[in-house]
This record gives C-alpha cells, sequence and structure tokens, in this order.
C-alpha cells in the first residue's frame, strides 16, 4: 500500500465537531451511562478505583463526550455492515460495545487475545471490530486532519508559533517516528523494513501546528528510508515545490527583507526556500547558537506531539507483532485523527497526560547530505531582531545542493 497522507478527499462534507458532540447531549447522556455501566459489569481485569465518568476514562482514555462525537462520526457506517457479533454469554454486542472494544485495542495495545478476555469475546472478533472501526474513522474522520484551508486560520497558527520563541511566519514543525515491528527474519522480503538501528519498522513522518495537531502526514515507507526522502516523497513537498503551499503573506522584516512562509525541521531534512532547519556545529558563534536554541524550543511541538500520540495510542507505541503492513499505515492514520479529534474537542484527558519528547527511544539523529533544489541558486539570509531587541538572527531561506546547516 503506498503513503498514507492527510490530505486525502473524503466523500462528503461531515459536521463540525461541536454540531455533532451537541446532537450527542443530555437527552442521550443518561443511556449513554446505563450501557456503560452495563459493559463495565462484564469487563475482567480493567476494573478502576475511580467510579463514573472517571472509570470511563481510565479504561477507554478518552471523555464520554469525546466518546459520544466519535460514535456519531462512525455509526452510520459500522452499523451498515452485516455481522450479529456476541459476547461469551450470549448477549448481543452493541453499536456502543463495538466502538468501545476498538478504542480499547488501539489505546492499550494488547493483544487481541487480552482484550477479548477483557471484554468477554474471541480475539478474532476484537479484530474484525476494530478493523471495522478503522474503516469508518479514515474516512468519516478525515475532515479532522487537514492544512488550514483559510488566511484567518493559517494567520493564527503564525501567531502562536512566533509567540513559542519568536520565529515570524512559521507555518509548522515536522518530524518522524517509527513504529516497531516483530517480523520473522526468515522471510527475505523483510529485510526491506529493517532500518537503521537493525529494527523492523515503518515510518510516520507529520507536520504540527503549535497545539500538537496533525496537519499533515505521511506513513506507510519502511523505517530505513530518510526523513529528506520521505519528505521529497510527499504530497506536501510537491505542493510546495509547485508554490501551491506555503504561498500566503510574506512578513517584512525592519530592514526590508521579506520572509515567506515555511515550516522547521532538524538537520534531517535539508535547507530549502519553505524549510529552515539548523545551523550545523558546536563552535557556533552566539547569534547562530540562540537561533539553534530558539529554532529547537519550536521544534519540541512536534516532539511532544508524537511522544502523546504514542502514549495515548499504544498500538504504535511498542513492537507490533506481526502486523499487515498493508493495514499498519491505515491504524496509524486513525491514531493520528483520534489524537487530533482529542485536541479539536478540548478533551480534558491531555491535561492529565506528562508533557513527554522522547517518542523515538533508541534512535540515533541522522543528519541530512546534500540536495538538489531546481530554480533555486542562491543562499539568503534575512536578520529578524527578536522582542527581546537583543539578538539578530539568521533565517536561511533557499540553497542550492547546499549542504543542511551550513
Amino acid at each position: 500500500m503506498g503513503p498514507v497522507r492527510g490530505s486525502k478527499k473524503r466523500k462528503q462534507v461531515e459536521k463540525k465537531p461541536e454540531e455533532n458532540a451537541s446532537a450527542s447531549g443530555s437527552s442521550e447522556k443518561e443511556g449513554s451511562v446505563d450501557w456503560w455501566d452495563e459493559l463495565s459489569k462484564r469487563m475482567n481485569g480493567l476494573q478502576s478505583s475511580s467510579k463514573g465518568l472517571d472509570k470511563f476514562k481510565s479504561v477507554l482514555k478518552i471523555s464520554q463526550r469525546t466518546f459520544n462525537y466519535i460514535c456519531s462520526l462512525v455509526k452510520e457506517d459500522m452499523m451498515a455492515k452485516p455481522g450479529n457479533f456476541t459476547f461469551s454469554n450470549g448477549k448481543p454486542v452493541s453499536f456502543e460495545d463495538q466502538v468501545a472494544v476498538a478504542l480499547r485495542r488501539l489505546s492499550s495495545g494488547e493483544s487481541l487475545v487480552n482484550v477479548g478476555d477483557a471484554f468477554g469475546l474471541h480475539h478474532s472478533t476484537v479484530s474484525q471490530l476494530t478493523w471495522r472501526f478503522v474503516e469508518s474513522m479514515e474516512e468519516r474522520g478525515l475532515h479532522h486532519l487537514q492544512w488550514p484551508s483559510t488566511e484567518a486560520e493559517m494567520a493564527e497558527i503564525k501567531s502562536k508559533f512566533e509567540k513559542i520563541q519568536g520565529l515570524p511566519n512559521c507555518c509548522g514543525v515536522i518530524d518522524t517516528t517509527h513504529v516497531m515491528m516483530c517480523l520473522p527474519s526468515s522471510d527475505p522480503a523483510n529485510k526491506v523494513w529493517l532500518d537503521h538501528e537493525k529494527n523492523h519498522s515503518m515510518v510516520l513522518q507529520a507536520i504540527v501546528d503549535p497545539e500538537m495537531r496533525f496537519r499533515d502526514i505521511v506513513t506507510g515507507w519502511p523505517g530505513k528510508l530518510e526523513d529528506w526522502l520521505v519528505f521529497q516523497s510527499s504530497n506536501f513537498y510537491k505542493l510546495c515545490d509547485k508554490g501551491e503551499r506555503l504561498n500566503g503573506k510574506k512578513v517584512e522584516l525592519p530592514e526590508g527583507t521579506e520572509i515567506r512562509e515555511y515550516i522547521i525541521g532538524d538537520l534531517g531534512y535539508p535547507l530549502l526556500p519553505f524549510m529552515v532547519v539548523p545551523y550545523e556545529g558546536k563552535e557556533l558563534p552566539e547569534i547562530r547558537a540562540e537561533f539553534n536554541r530558539r529554532h529547537s524550543a519550536t521544534r519540541l511541538v512536534a516532539h511532544r506531539a508524537l511522544a502523546r500520540l504514542k502514549e495515548m495510542w499504544k498500538i504504535i507505541q511498542g513492537v507490533m507483532w506481526r502486523p499487515d503492513k498493508h493495514k499498519l499505515p491505515r491504524i496509524i492514520l486513525v491514531c493520528c485523527l483520534l489524537h487530533n479529534i482529542i485536541i479539536d474537542l478540548e478533551d480534558d484527558v491531555q491535561d492529565e497526560m506528562p508533557l513527554s519528547h522522547d517518542h523515538d527511544a533508541g534512535y540515533h539523529h541522522r543528519i541530512c547530505g546534500s540536495f538538489d533544489v531546481k530554480g533555486v541558486t542562491s543562499l539568503l539570509e534575512a536578520k529578524y531582531r527578536l522582542s527581546s531587541g537583543v539578538y539578530n538572527l539568521p533565517f536561511g531561506l533557499g540553497c542550492a545542493a547546499v549542504p543542511a546547516g551550513r
């Protein structure tokens, strides 16, 4: 299966989150609690010392309001598919039960057998319900992962990025993480998935906004592929290269220089007209060292987003046992959609999670080599005086076969 991208078009226009959330309001809330009470009585090993909705969140990792909204997205598709599922005691598995089982599988990362035992279901049923949910979510939830469509939305993003560390006209941060897999070494075909750290893995590349929301993703490529090659293969890169993205208003600096829209990345990426990377080297002049510090502090947004993604949806956190490599990109996409929905609905479950930035433990940083950019003939530097009035920070805005981080 080819790479999954966040720019995929959905078949129909979906309601806004607040509209769907209100549709499952107080009139349904009481029934939902009754449904949850009934299901929780049947669960084994998933009991919590907390009660009511706290217990709900401890098992499903989201609030009941978010759960109701997710149900509103997938109900039509999931209910339209044939299948009579029953618990081990013979009782039918309701629609809400199906969604709960799928969310538990994705959020816990536990095996199909363990999730099945906890809910009183056969592991094959857990697998079927999870995949039904994934298929519905990737179709009905895709509007939660898209590049800003209005000038006002992009202006807000750029304003928030500038408030972090003073980088003007910044539209996003790019980073990658590895989803590790346990594949049989006896199969020669699996060597393609062996990455630089000797793990079988699939890469996820994401562009993140200042609220840790994913705005564009690429996944499905083997983990050994260099970051810049994954980026170069992406639809996002192609749109930027054709001048159809990151082509909004420029910012004019006090010195008269203009800075175009751009994203920032680490030294695994090349310096491009629309990509700003840090300076390379240890003994840098203070002006460049300060730029690198601020650049690095801004990139933490992406580190934290990917770390939270894996912490919330643990199915992609550990080592997946012999996954279907054609289905895995779709599972990763749905985990990204769920991550964004939690942000979009302002679910307070995210406030209870620690802000980690370690999403790729054991992986060493790799540096991009030279990179040819057609039509760009010079390396430009613009100096921007930060609000502190102390530093003029250089911004690399273009290159022609220039090593990243000159």
